[in-house]
């Protein structure tokens, strides 16, 4: 497992500490965020976000205050400095990527290409 390996992506203090309460709730504080880009969705690429402890010697790690985020390889080519962001609002709620990568996005905001 590559530790620090350069920044793939990068998680907001809002988006940490969300996901350090959903850790919590799990009763899983072990396990890492595996953030994913995979084929498919309606722009070529969507986002997979899940909690893991299975990981590859190949899979880059970075850590945001208590909590990991994993990324493998070839995620780590597509999501090189994105960010992921937690609102909690009227109109917005949820986990968010913003990918420089990204040169179009879908309606959902779960796909892009």
């Amino acid at each position: 497992m590559a530790v620090g390996w350069g920044i793939m992506i990068t998680l907001t203090p809002a988006a940490a500490v969300k996901v350090k309460q959903l850790l919590e709730t799990e009763n899983a504080s072990d396990l890492a965020l595996r953030v994913a880009v995979r084929p498919g969705g309606c722009s070529g690429y969507s986002y997979e976000m899940y909690f893991d402890g299975d990981f590859t010697a190949e899979d880059k790690v970075e850590a945001f205050g208590d909590v990991k985020v994993v990324v493998d390889p070839a995620s780590a080519q597509l999501l090189a400095g994105a960010s992921l962001d937690y609102t909690d609002g009227l109109n917005e709620s949820g986990f968010k990527i913003t990918n420089p990568n990204a040169n179009r996005t879908c309606g959902c905001g779960q796909s892009f290409s």
